[in-house]
């Protein structure tokens, strides 16, 4: 455990739920300095409630990470209070379910404003704090749709193929001034990105829709993968502590079984046979339901 004098500052974003709220937490409890931050401030009870079960203590800002002005706020209530910053955890995100036919214009920009341009408004006030020091870590939270994409999770997929793209190139970057980049690439864990926090095409329940019938069917499949998903969301924290205390931490870091394999897969196989497997494991079911 950190020694709480030398603990480090850590700033996260989505911090209502998921796994913004269990890192803050985590981390509260285990020694570091923790600015949590939320769009909503009115949806601060979970978080509060287990830091205090956890026996922490963290500060609580708000940040929408579309809203510019709400960012250079928090940043600099945290300048103010810390003086710098030493690791940003971009957790905020979310989810956006449906064909690309039945995706509105405004559907893609918004997942696009939160899950990408989000993530580079934040970094962008942050890097100044740590480039000043030579060194600090800033750690974004993606996906297995970041390599694999599946269908009527179009929009989603891209924003995340986005934020891979753009922090490899920031990894080299700001590696001249001592600065981490990394990546965490879950796979599927039961948080509320899923459920309350998830977002729908606009003509996903459109009759009239040439999908409609196979995105209820995936809608479905969803749900009851994350019925069934038993997964720990523990593994996050753990891992994101384990990358703020690594000397020279990976770029990419996959915290359970399925998004390892899965990159394992992408990597090695052709695609025209990573395809087929996707198509078998998806078609037999989705086929079915279109159909009844």
């Amino acid at each position: 455990m950190p020694d709480p004098a030398n603990a480090k500052i850590v700033l996260i974003t989505g911090c209502s739920s998921g796994f913004g709220l269990h890192t803050a937490a985590h981390l509260a409890s285990h020694g570091y300095h923790v600015v949590a931050t939320m769009r909503d401030l009115d949806k601060k009870g979970p978080l509060l409630s287990e830091v205090h079960r956890r026996g922490g203590e963290a500060d609580l800002f708000r940040l929408d990470v579309t809203d510019r002005s709400s960012i250079k706020e928090a940043i600099r209530l945290t300048a103010k209070k810390y003086g710098y910053i030493d690791v940003l955890v971009n957790n905020a995100g979310i989810v956006m379910a449906g064909f690309f036919e039945d995706l509105s214009d405004s559907n893609i920009r918004e997942i696009m404003e939160t899950n990408f341009f989000g993530v580079q408004n934040v970094v962008r006030e942050v890097i100044p704090l740590m480039r000043q020091r030579k060194h600090g870590k800033i750690i974004n939270i993606s996906s297995v749709s970041g390599f694999s994409a599946l269908p009527g999770l179009g929009a989603y997929n891209a924003s995340k193929w986005a934020l891979e793209a753009f922090c490899e190139s920031l990894y080299y970057e700001l590696k001249l001034f001592g600065i981490d980049v990394l990546l965490v690439e879950p796979g599927s864990y039961a948080t509320k990105i899923f459920s309350d926090n998830a977002r729908c095409a606009q003509n996903l329940d459109n009759p009239a829709s040439p999908y409609c019938r196979v995105s209820q069917a995936l809608r479905t499949r969803i749900n009851n993968n994350i019925a069934d998903n038993h997964k720990d969301i523990e593994e996050i924290p753990a891992l994101i502590e384990k990358l703020i205390r690594a000397r020279n931490p990976s770029f990419r870091n996959m915290p359970d079984i399925e998004a390892k394999t899965l990159y394992v897969l992408r990597k090695l196989l052709p695609f025209s046979v990573y395809s087929f497997l996707i198509r078998r494991a998806l078609s037999g079911e989705l086929k079915q339901q279109a159909t009844d």
